[in-house]
């Protein structure tokens, strides 16, 4: 071999060595399975950043609570344990009462408010996880909430000492209201939960319902409608800092991207979901309009508490979005 054809060798070592090394491999964690709506849109999210980048960020899902369940992966995240992850806003409504806004009863009762609170929301989420270190990159709504219960609900008399899993201190707080002995629990935890005794009923969505079988331990789907909660794609400031500005600007506008999906398929699949309830066998059903009224009521008794709860930055959140709905 000549010294030319070994300098050349030489060279494409050298290259494909920096090729190697330039590659960045992320870990995300996520709290849903393959089949739910959130899972879709971050694969699709994580198909666009991998596109934008020539495949030179690359991130491994590790989805359905696999590696790290739900309520720790903000932690995980901010502690750079993993670069990205799915969260929530729900479970933290114990450290501030923005979290759980979009919990109270007919603050947000269709898409298009859920929207125009998202909105309003934005710049005290994106401040608040900017100053612990990270970034939300995509804003995810859940489809409308409703009661599952192993019989008819009328006017909402029936749910008096019922035990119900909820999700969030607002939803705990409306359970009690509506005569429930409500219990918050993790998602993974509720089949479990429901094999013992723990609970009896669930106020979710029907992605939740699907994703777990509620039909194995409910009857009826009583829907309301009433709230459209949110969850977020998050990433570790200082691994997002660490790619050059253009993979940062495709990982920003990949997380852009993922909201707009999220949004559509949101939609989709709460129609899609309540379907696949009735073809097992459940009871599906709007709330009366008694129950949507007690909604109402407890709706506005709540809304008055969390502004005593709230700073009165927080509150004016709350009034821009309202004046923003009008």
């Amino acid at each position: 071999m000549n010294a030319f054809a070994k300098l050349g060798m030489a060279l494409a070592t050298v290259c494909l060595a920096s090729t190697a090394s330039a590659e960045t491999k992320w870990v995300m964690a996520s709290g849903y399975p393959e089949d739910s709506f959130f899972t879709q849109t971050i694969r699709q999210f994580i198909e666009d950043v991998e596109t934008a980048t020539d495949g030179e960020v690359q991130i491994d899902l590790r989805a359905n609570g696999e590696l790290i369940k739900l309520d720790a992966i903000r932690r995980a995240v901010q502690s750079g344990q993993v670069q990205l992850g799915e969260i929530r806003f729900g479970v933290y409504g114990n450290e501030n009462p923005m979290y759980t806004l979009d919990s109270v009863p007919n603050v947000a009762n269709d898409y298009d408010e859920a929207r125009l609170l998202m909105e309003a929301q934005k710049p005290w989420f994106d401040k608040t996880f900017a100053d612990a270190g990270m970034r939300i990159l995509s804003y995810m709504p859940w489809p409308g909430q409703g009661f599952y219960t192993s019989f008819e609900v009328t006017d909402g008399s029936e749910f008096k000492d019922v035990k119900l899993r909820i999700y969030s201190p607002a939803t705990q707080r409306m359970g009690e209201l509506l005569g429930f002995q409500a219990t918050i629990l993790p998602f993974a935890e509720v089949p479990q939960a429901f094999s013992t005794g723990l609970i009896e009923a669930l106020f979710t969505s029907a992605q939740t319902g699907v994703d777990i079988q509620a039909w194995d331990y409910a009857s009826h789907f009583t829907y309301t409608g009433s709230m459209h909660n949110k969850n977020a794609i998050i990433i570790n400031e200082r691994a997002l800092s660490r790619l050059d500005p253009k993979m940062q600007e495709a990982v920003i506008a990949a997380g852009e991207k993922a909201t707009e999906t999220a949004w559509k398929l949101s939609q989709e699949a709460g129609e899609a979901r309540l379907k696949e309830l009735q073809e097992n066998g459940m009871t599906t059903s709007d709330a009366s309009p008694e129950l949507q009224a007690e909604l109402a009521e407890i709706g506005e008794q709540m809304t008055a508490e969390w502004k005593e709860s709230a700073s009165p930055e927080e509150v004016e959140v709350l009034d821009s979005y309202l004046t923003s709905r009008e």
